[in-house]
């Protein structure tokens, strides 16, 4: 009874339960669930790549079965079951999981939409190219070993890892009363990171954390998307926490009767895309969200593709921005950026992380240096050895062969010539061969170049500046081998999301048909051409239709329509659909509410904020004239505004922004034109009628209307183009019959437009079989005011030139013709004689 009291030890149970629980904490945190800061990898990655390696399953080795792979594993270094071991390497061969997949996997590994992987009996695996690069050298002494769970076999308490998987690659994981989710990275931004730092630490200084958060900006998703925001990542790598929005990517395609369908070609990190179409279905059937007609897969192979019809009274913006809200097309992953640092969690900024790694490489090199400095040293050893053994091979032969065995011979050696034990045996060991005169000439090769390595090793390991820019080196070489783009886009924004943060900003060409069809399309579409070509279809147009305006703007204006009627419409330039080049595009009537007889007149953008001491110059085609302040139409609600009183018969044609210093140019399809002081027009209120611009002829009507600056160019029916010198025609009064500006004929047709150009402008021609062409000024001759010009665009029989507008010099792009496009040019007109431009009408 004694002896079992003296067992019994009385312990506190509260204390005693705490103690256990933090040490089963610690074990599950350091052995299953938290990547090691060094590697970025769990135990069980670990182990499965050291046991690929060891299998010698590097390219181009043959793919092996994965439940070999697994078998090894689990016998040798992660007592737990194949299945664990089994989906950890699924996942590190799995294109959507990984952004650089650690294992070449042949057979199903799973898919996009939730499928499970075929058994791993039936698949085949083998390391990875990157892969490869976190095993490098690791026989090399340059990682401690442990013994396994048996200790029977050895295995890495890290990888060499020569490039930054934790970054790249992230990790996630559940541990217990912590986790760690730290996103995937672009390698190429990860390692100029790194670069940047390995750079100051040589030159003895700090790295700023912002200087490393502007070369990685974001992290970079294995399926794409778009990163909206950057204030929570940044906050991220600052202080280890924070989050990061992403959305799928989409696009807007026209179909036909006029309706349009969203096409998904990127989906969120992690989402089934299959559980994704059944809750879009439940939010159609939920009236959640509405317009939606259809809803298919089209991936394959190529990539992700999932149609979403709409009805034809369906806005796509508007759908678009509802299925991001209520579906998973839009999904929020919280950064955690937590790792292992010496088997202790912390959690990290960005500069740390970087600050680890570096410290691992150098710690890696520097044992790797040391290896291969032994060795070298070990080489040259013998190499003496060998060279004076040389010098008296008469001698040492005769040893050699008088001695009983080869340990005599040894012993006698190292008596005679004091060679060492190692110098001895390897002499003794030498083939005959090895004693021929130009075996001498190749031991001297090999050591004057074991000299120079053991030279460059103690070098390394003696100059810290010399060891990191080995690392700077090496990095590099991975970089341009392995690096590529980023997948995921980024869009700046702030509080709640606005549709243009989805939207890039660029120069767009809005082009209008006459029947009311509209469309967006990116401005380096259209190529510049030389003069006299045959142009590019931009519009698909019936008969009775054609392309009547068209103008640049960047995505982000908000567009003011003017309409014949005088009323004013507003979209920003984003919500008008864009198309293909073909395209007809979207009819207006299912964007703006237009009244009954209304057409559009005239477009004009407008960059938000953008209206302090800005003017819109109306005029119509009886040559009224209206100049108002644009700030007039800062607010425009659905149903409109009237802009400008129109008297019966007369339309609005031209609307011109103008900064309230400028001068008018008027011209007629007449070839007459006046050119007078905007300041002769008075700011009048929105319901002002205007007043006289010009006195017309009978029968006659403006065409043009520009605010002068620079060349005038005048465009006539049939193609015929010419600038004109804005000086050749007098300034005049407003109210004037104005002075001949051009003489129309059968050959050149009437005016159909005029603007005021530089040279530097670009000139866009639009006919009435909807065929564009894009030219330079500067290819056009410059002329006086009663020459014809010369022709500009090449058209057929019937054709005429409906519309023509300016690409202002900011948005031209220095690029070559597209020979594809190159027409022989014809031969200009002959110039007629240039009549005194001084003559009055």
């Amino acid at each position: 009874m004694d002896h079992t009291n003296q067992r019994i030890q009385g312990i506190d149970i509260v204390a005693e339960m705490r103690q256990s629980f933090m040490d089963y904490t610690m074990s599950v945190n350091v052995s299953r669930a938290l990547p090691d800061v060094r590697d970025g990898l769990k135990p069980v990655h670990r182990r499965i790549l050291h046991a690929m390696n060891e299998l010698n399953l590097a390219p181009p080795a043959a793919y092996v079965k994965c439940a070999r792979i697994t078998g090894d594993v689990m016998g040798k270094y992660h007592p737990h079951g194949d299945a664990a071991i089994y989906n950890a390497m699924v996942r590190m061969a799995q294109s959507f999981s990984l952004r650089y997949p650690l294992v070449d996997g042949q057979g199903n590994f799973g898919s996009l939409d939730g499928d499970p992987p075929a058994a791993q009996r039936y698949t085949e695996a083998r390391l990875s190219r990157l892969a490869t690069e976190m095993l490098v050298d690791i026989d090399k002494d340059t990682v401690d070993m442990t013994l396994n769970y048996d200790g029977k076999d050895n295995e890495p308490t890290v990888l060499p890892s020569r490039f930054p998987n934790l970054l790249v690659n992230g990790s996630d994981g559940i541990g217990v009363a912590m986790a760690t989710d730290i996103p995937p990275h672009n390698l190429t931004d990860v390692i100029n990171a790194c670069i940047r730092r390995i750079d100051d630490m040589a030159a003895g200084e700090e790295t700023p954390i912002n200087a490393l958060i502007d070369i990685i900006k974001a992290p970079d998703y294995p399926t794409g998307g778009t990163i909206l925001g950057t204030s929570s990542i940044r906050e991220a790598y600052r202080t280890g926490r924070g989050r990061v929005v992403l959305r799928a990517e989409a696009i807007i395609e026209p179909m036909s009767n006029d309706r349009e369908r969203i096409v998904v070609t990127a989906i969120p990190f992690q989402v089934n895309k299959s559980e994704l179409m059944k809750k879009i279905a439940e939010l159609v059937n939920e009236k959640k969200v509405e317009g939606i007609s259809d809803l298919r897969d089209e991936s394959n192979y190529k990539g992700t593709r999932v149609v979403i019809e709409l009805r034809r009274d369906a806005h796509a913006q508007v759908v678009l921005s509802k299925l991001y809200k209520f579906s998973q097309l839009q999904k929020s992953y919280p950064i955690i950026m937590l790792a292992l640092v010496g088997n202790e969690p912390r959690v990290l900024n960005l500069a740390e992380m970087l600050e680890y790694y570096i410290l691992h490489q150098k710690e890696v090199v520097t044992r790797r240096t040391q290896f291969d400095l032994a060795k070298a040293q070990r080489r040259a050893h013998l190499l003496e050895g060998r060279l004076k053994a040389l010098d008296h091979i008469d001698e040492v032969i005769a040893i050699i062969r008088s001695s009983q065995d080869g340990n005599q011979a040894r012993d006698r050696l190292m008596e005679r010539f004091d060679f060492s034990i190692e110098q001895a045996q390897d002499i003794v060991d030498m083939r005959l061969r090895a004693l021929t005169g130009l075996e001498r000439e190749r031991l001297e090769e090999e050591y004057a170049e074991i000299q120079k390595l053991i030279a460059e090793l103690e070098s390394i390991l003696a100059n810290e500046s010399h060891l990191l820019s080995v690392i700077k080196d090496e990095m590099s070489t991975i970089r341009d081998r392995y690096g590529d783009e980023r997948r995921t886009g980024i869009v700046q924004y702030t509080g709640d999301i606005n549709p243009e943060d989805l939207i890039e900003e660029g120069q767009s060409v809005i082009t209008l048909s006459n029947l009311g069809y509209i469309k967006r399309i990116p401005l380096d579409t259209y190529r510049s051409q030389g003069r006299g070509g045959r142009g590019i279809v931009g519009m698909q147009t019936r008969e009775e239709d054609w392309v009547k305006d068209l103008f640049v703007a960047s995505t982000h204006d908000y567009i003011l329509f003017f309409t014949n009627l005088g009323r004013v419409y507003r979209l920003r330039a984003f919500e008008i659909p864009e198309a293909g080049r073909t395209a007809r595009g979207m009819a207006l009537v299912n964007l703006l509410n237009l009244g009954g007889g209304e057409n559009i007149a005239a477009m004009i953008p407008v960059t938000h904020g953008d209206t302090d001491d800005q003017y819109l110059i109306m005029v119509t085609q009886e040559a009224v004239i209206k100049r108002i302040a644009l700030s007039q139409f800062a607010r425009i609600n659905k149903s409109g505004l009237n802009a400008l009183n129109i008297r019966d018969g007369d339309n609005l044609i031209a609307v011109l922004r103008s900064d309230g210093e400028r001068e008018v140019f008027l011209a007629t399809a007449g070839g007459k034109g006046i050119r007078f002081s905007e300041k002769q027009v008075r700011a009048m209120g929105r319901a002002a009628t205007g007043v006289r611009g010009m006195k017309l002829n009978e029968g006659d009507r403006i065409v043009g209307a520009t605010v002068a600056d620079g060349q005038v160019l005048l465009v006539s029916a049939n193609g015929i183009g010419k600038c004109t010198p804005l000086d050749a025609f007098r300034f005049q009064s407003r109210g004037g019959k104005g002075l001949v500006i051009y003489k129309p004929n059968e050959k050149t047709g009437l005016l159909v437009g005029a603007c005021t150009v530089s040279e530097k402008d670009e000139l866009m021609l639009i006919n009435s079989e909807g065929v564009i062409i894009r030219i330079r000024v500067a290819d056009i001759s410059v002329v006086g005011r009663y020459a014809q010009g010369v022709k500009l665009i090449n058209m057929g029989e019937g054709v005429t030139v409906m519309s023509i507008a300016k690409i202002d010099e900011e948005y031209v792009v220095e690029e070559d013709i597209d020979e594809a496009l190159e027409e022989d040019v014809e031969a200009e007109m002959d110039n007629p004689d240039v009549l005194d431009d001084t003559d009055s009408i």
